[in-house]
């Protein structure tokens, strides 16, 4: 760009050097119409020149010269008499025309030594200016030139006082979402000032969800009859928005064009931007008829006294500037800003002080090209102005005056609304908080983002749509895939006799109840779409289909297209129709209840082994706890080792009555053994009578990775998605068979994956389930649900139908259509006890279902070893120690015996009632004797026992003292020292 204004620059120096050259004569007319302004005192330190670029041609440039001059005199008589510099304006009448500005600016530099330039007034004429302010050191501040290609940060003496045109897209964006369009045309002059903001604004709309179909160019220079050609493309569209962006003069031709042809009516929404908005007041009557209910964006300019007393002092100095002239429209924003500009000009003269450097020739000079840019000279002024000019603040009269990199900022934009004679406020835009009916400062709880009413072309308050189906349209071009085999979802069929095509389908039903559910007449037609290179006449891909219906081949697709994240890059979907999901169908196989070890199946092995585990521990606890002093747990090795796992085994049928466990932490062991056999049995009788008594049959396969571990071969419907699925989780495509129809499904699970056949087949679920409606006794749905959009209708990206087509969806979906629909195509739900012959996993008792109740005997365990740790260890001393006493009885095959426990100083007295078979020697009977513990005092106890002989049936007394224990020997003394001690102590009692 910057090669491009250095040869302009240089062509208009060129045309410049030839147009003073022939007309040197007329010099004074063209650039000193303001000297008359300028005072005696033109050659002190304290006036400095300035120029201003205007085209005194028009109205509005004899009104521009009016708001400067007002400016200057309003400041200086605001400031106190005789202080610092005085402005010295010189005008130079730069016409409507680029080449005229560049030389009057050339001029204003070289022959008055301006020390700023005010103007030029369009964009393209301060493109050629701005260069030459950047090469002399000269500011160039333009009140006029909006367009975004002019950046004030790529040129330091350029400072734009006017708003950015960019600066308003935003405002824009926040109307067409506020309103819900989704589709906008622009229409904007091809010129530098028409085609800067589209950029800016595209991307805004963007933002804001806006799609725009068509960009509608005006000439800068148009006629009606290329107008009316627009316009009449414009009223074949569907799109009812129009954002408008050109000059004011072509837009009142535009709108007055647009009302003949009937296009500001019902349904139409037009928004101006404030290219048009600033220059509403000098619109005619005719052009104000012809805009009503458009609505417009232009700069806020807040109320101020200073404001309401301006028009009447603007129009006086009109009037005195212009003597006999028409008087002018009411001041607009750019008057405004002509104002302010001329007021920071002289507030940044009097930062600076008193310019004393002047100019200086540039340091090779020729003097035989005296109209040459190098003979220029260089304001060494320049850099300390500028900067006085963009550090300038103030309050002025449009608003508050902030420069930002040499750009001024917006505080707030105005939506106004053309009603009637003129126009009303519909609300602002603010930076900070977006729409709103009132101007605020800050949100509160009750500011809502919203607008006043608003009157639309036609008279009518309701928003427009923003499309409309247009009275000359065509027919929607619907796309439809072709399947090669008959299908319930979409079948297309060639009539012999009228040779065009019959679709139909469950699809098809219900895209044409959606149709009828709109709340518009939208004619279509059904485009079934083969693949040219099959001669079969294949469908292509579905994916293909939906890129071909991005680029408007079709106006949309109808048919079970599923709605995936990679298509809905490039089209629009509406909502689904169908529930979604992937899953996959296999063929089903005797169950293994034929098996040997079936009995075994029930509870898997890893749980088998814990219980295993958890009946040997309680053995050998109560083995461990039980062995020394129980002669039933005693013996050898082998003895003890059967006799405990013949109580164990014992207690998992039912609890043993017989007392045999004298230790608490044995029982307890024993109860918890119980508790969870008990539980073990419900369970396993439940599994295995499911197991015995149901049908013989289970899936072969259970999900997606045994498929893969084992190699098998995998289907899948041609022409869908499913494929790009399998390969996406890492199933090789050489293992992938595409399928066309239910059928081949059933005959390839058949002959399985190495018979020709495949292990699987993946589809959508709609399609499984008319799988299963007519093969379900052999074949079963399984594994996890990979979830997918649905099937959904298609529309190229930013449609307007899409939204419309959506909620007719809600309102079939939600209705009896759509279940007289399935019921036609697919008939009423079928029954298929597939599911339930077919014997899960999940059937099987497992590790991880009761590991909680193992973790709880686990835990119980622990805490009683503790117990009986710290019992151990830790004795509690008893004031009484006991004997034991016991006694055996032998009778044939039968052992029996008692065990007492007798207390320290007791007294026992023993009776032996009955005919005792004859003793072998003379010993006499013998009875069981007592073995005291250990006693305190350390001697042994030694019972006294007197024998007498009880022919026939006798009764034998036998009392036993109890004596002190010895501390070292707890065996019983011998029968000698026992018949002693019965003869001192002992009595006998005998009776026939």
């Amino acid at each position: 760009m910057g090669g491009n204004i250095i040869v302009s620059v240089v062509l208009v120096l060129l045309c410049s050097w030839l147009l003073l050259f022939v007309g040197h004569d007329h010099q004074p007319r063209l650039l000193l119409l303001g000297r008359a302004q300028r005072p005696d005192t033109a050659a002190a330190s304290n006036v400095v020149r300035v120029g201003a670029l205007l085209d005194l041609g028009s109205a509005g440039g004899r009104a521009s010269r009016a708001a400067i001059s007002l400016a200057l005199d309003d400041f200086y008589a605001s400031q106190p008499a005789g202080s610092g510099t005085t402005v010295d304006l010189h005008v130079a009448d730069c016409k409507d025309d680029d080449i005229t500005a560049a030389s009057a600016a050339i001029d204003l530099l070289k022959d008055v030594k301006v020390q700023a330039i005010i103007g030029p007034k369009t964009s393209m004429q301060a493109r050629f200016i701005i260069g030459i302010g950047n090469k002399t050191n000269v500011p160039i501040l333009s009140y006029t030139a909006t367009s975004p290609y002019l950046s004030a940060n790529q040129s330091k003496y350029f400072v734009r006082t006017a708003l950015d045109d960019a600066s308003q897209v935003s405002p824009i964006a926040s109307l067409i979402q506020y309103f819900n369009w989704r589709q906008v045309v622009l229409i904007y002059e091809d010129s530098d000032f028409g085609r800067g903001i589209i950029p800016y604004l595209v991307d805004a709309l963007q933002d804001a969800d806006a799609h725009i179909p068509y960009r509608s160019i005006i000439s800068s220079v148009p006629t009606d009859d290329q107008i009316k050609v627009e316009l009449n493309k414009l009223k074949t569209m569907q799109t009812r928005v129009f954002v408008v962006h050109m000059s004011s003069d072509i837009a009142a031709r535009l709108f007055v064009l647009a009302h003949d042809a009937e296009m500001i009516a019902d349904g139409y929404a037009w928004i101006v931007t404030d290219s048009v908005g600033n220059m509403f007041s000098t619109f005619d009557q005719n052009t104000v008829n012809s805009m009503q209910g458009v609505l417009g964006v232009r700069p806020y300019v807040p109320q101020s006294d200073k404001l309401l007393n301006f028009p009447v002092r603007f129009l006086s100095r009109y009037r005195q500037q212009n003597p006999g002239a028409p008087d002018p429209a009411n001041p607009n924003v750019f008057h405004l800003w002509a104002y302010d500009t001329a007021w920071a000009v002289a507030t940044g003269l009097r930062k600076v002080g008193p310019l004393t450097q002047g100019f200086k020739l540039p340091s090779s000079q020729n003097s035989n090209n005296s109209n040459d840019l190098s003979m220029l000279a260089v304001s060494q002024d320049g850099p300390g102005l500028i900067d006085a000019i963009r550090a300038t603040r103030f309050q002025g009269i449009s608003g508050e005056f902030v420069l930002v990199h040499g750009q001024r900022q917006a505080s707030a934009f105005e939506i106004f609304n053309v009603i009637g004679n003129s126009y009303q406020g519909a609300g602002f835009w603010i930076p900070k908080f977006g729409l709103s009916k009132k101007f605020i400062t800050s949100f509160g709880p009750s500011d809502t983002v919203e607008l006043n009413t608003v009157i639309w072309p036609g008279g009518s308050a309701q928003p427009p749509r923003g499309w409309e189906w247009p009275v000359a349209g065509k027919k929607l071009k619907i796309a439809v895939p072709v399947k090669p085999a008959p299908n319930p979802f979409v079948d297309v069929k060639k009539n012999l006799v009228t040779g065009k095509f019959d679709v139909t389908g469950y699809c098809i039903d219900i895209f044409e109840a959606v149709m009828q559910e709109m709340p518009y007449a939208a004619p279509y037609e059904y485009v079934p779409v083969v693949d040219p290179n099959i001669v079969t006449n294949l469908t292509i891909s579905y994916s293909e289909i939906c890129y071909q219906v991005s680029l408007k081949k079709y106006d949309a697709m109808v048919g079970d297209t599923t709605i995936l994240i990679n298509r809905s890059s490039y089209v629009d979907f509406t909502l689904p129709y169908t529930e979604s999901g992937v899953q996959m169908v296999v063929p089903m196989k005797k169950n293994w209840s034929s098996s040997l070890w079936v009995f075994l199946k029930p509870i898997e092995p890893i749980l088998w082994a814990a219980f295993l585990a958890v009946f040997v521990f309680t053995g050998f606890i109560i083995w461990l706890v039980e062995h020394k002093e129980s002669r039933d747990f005693g013996g050898g090795v082998g003895k003890q080792f059967v006799n405990i796992a013949y109580f164990c085994f014992q207690a998992l049928l039912a609890v043993p009555k017989d007392p045999k466990l004298k230790k608490w932490l044995s029982k307890f062991a024993l109860i918890n053994l119980v508790l969870l056999v008990w539980l073990l049995e419900k369970l396993y009788s439940a599994s295995l009578t499911s197991m015995m008594t149901a049908h013989q049959l289970q899936p072969t396969v259970f999900d997606l990775n045994q498929l893969i571990s084992n190699g098998d071969y995998i289907g899948y419907q041609g022409g869908s998605f499913v494929k790009d699925f399998l390969k996406s989780h890492k199933v090789e495509e050489h293992k992938i068979r595409n399928y066309s129809s239910p059928d081949q499904y059933a005959e390839a699970l058949m002959k399985g994956s190495w018979n020709g056949g495949v292990a699987a087949v993946f589809d959508e679920i709609p399609y499984l389930k008319l799988f299963m409606s007519k093969h379900c006794r052999n074949h079963s749905i399984v594994g996890r649900v990979y979830k997918t959009g649905g099937f959904g209708f298609v529309f190229p990206k930013g449609s307007p139908l899409v939204a419309d087509v959506s909620r007719a969806i809600l309102t079939v979906t939600e209705g009896d259509k759509i279940t007289d629909i399935e019921q036609k195509w697919f008939g009423r739900d079928v029954v298929c006890n597939s599911k339930a012959d077919a014997i899960e996993p999940a059937s099987v008792v497992t590790w991880s279902s009761l590991r909680g109740v193992f973790f709880i005997t686990i835990g119980l365990w622990a805490v009683a070893g503790i117990i009986y740790a710290l019992l151990w260890f830790f004795p509690r001393q008893e004031e009484e120690r006991v004997a034991e006493l016991a006694i055996e009885h032998v009778h044939g095959n039968r052992d029996e015996s008692i065990i007492w426990r007798i207390d320290r100083d007791s007294h026992l007295v023993i009776r032996l009632r009955g005919n005792p078979p004859p003793p072998a020697d003379d010993a006499g009977p013998q009875c069981a004797v007592a073995r005291p513990e250990s006693g305190h005092d350390g001697v042994e106890p030694t019972p006294d026992v007197r024998n007498v002989e009880a022919p026939e049936e006798q009764v034998q007394t036998v009392e036993l003292p109890l004596l002190p224990a010895s501390s070292g020997n707890n065996e019983a003394v011998n029968e000698a020292e026992a018949a002693e001690n019965s003869q001192n102590t002992g009595r006998l009692l005998r009776r026939k």
